[in-house]
């Protein structure tokens, strides 16, 4: 005898599956926006999902989506990996978050909540006192999270993914950078911007809030880009 499924059963979403995907994409999305994956570097499935204790299946998909978000590329018969980034190409991206963040920066300075105001400022106490002793691990950590302390203040959830998107992107080559060199944190770029950024949402201008988050992201593609460490190309 067939039982079949009881109809309102039947339209259940398949909750489990569709968390478990969102969290390894949430997991991989971590690896590029934190730059513990290089330009160029392989993404192995595999050894993701063994590293993750799921199966290949929903490391596929998560790796699918970042593919079709441009933040891993899947030549023919080859590896996935992380997109090499040219000159051209990081100076485009550079341009274009200093005009989305700066966005956010500036609603955050009329926007911010006092909790807001309180995170904001204990990230960028943090990223100073590192400055003191320069960790260039640990430094990627808190530079994002100064950044991403003021975009949650920007009250704008899709401003908010669309400047994670451009993390996506971005980040490997910024982080590639300060990982390999303490040299951009002494010569005190990112504090400075920092800290005007944080004086300027204090007290409510947007406008120096804004010019502050351009200035942090302009200064630091102009130091990558001077190192040499991307190829020239279209």
């Amino acid at each position: 005898m067939v039982i079949s499924m009881n109809p309102a059963v039947a339209e259940l979403p398949p909750m489990d599956r569709r968390t478990l995907g969102d969290a390894i994409y949430a997991h991989l999305s971590e690896l590029l926006i934190s730059g513990r994956l290089a330009p160029g570097e392989k993404l192995s499935l595999r050894d993701s999902a063994a590293a993750l204790g799921v199966s290949v299946m929903p490391v596929r998909e998560a790796v699918s989506r970042l593919v079709a978000d441009g933040a891993l590329e899947s030549p023919p018969n080859r590896a996935v990996r992380v997109p090499v980034m040219t000159v051209s190409r990081f100076r485009e991206l550079a341009d274009t978050r200093m005009a989305i963040e700066g966005l956010a920066a500036g609603r955050a300075a009329t926007l911010r909540t006092s909790t807001q105001l309180a995170a904001i400022r204990s990230a960028e106490a943090a990223f100073r006192t590192l400055a003191c002793q320069p960790d260039p691990g640990l430094a990627v950590a808190l530079n994002r999270d100064v950044h991403f302390a003021i975009y949650a203040a920007c009250g704008l959830p899709t401003l908010r993914a669309i400047i994670a998107g451009l993390w996506l992107k971005a980040g490997p080559v910024i982080n590639l950078d300060l990982r390999a060199s303490s040299d951009r944190l002494n010569a005190g770029h990112a504090l400075r911007c920092h800290s005007e950024a944080l004086a300027a949402i204090k007290r409510g201008d947007a406008g120096a809030a804004q010019a502050a988050i351009a200035a942090d992201i302009n200064e630091a593609a102009q130091f990558i880009i001077a190192r040499g460490i991307l190829p020239a190309g279209a």
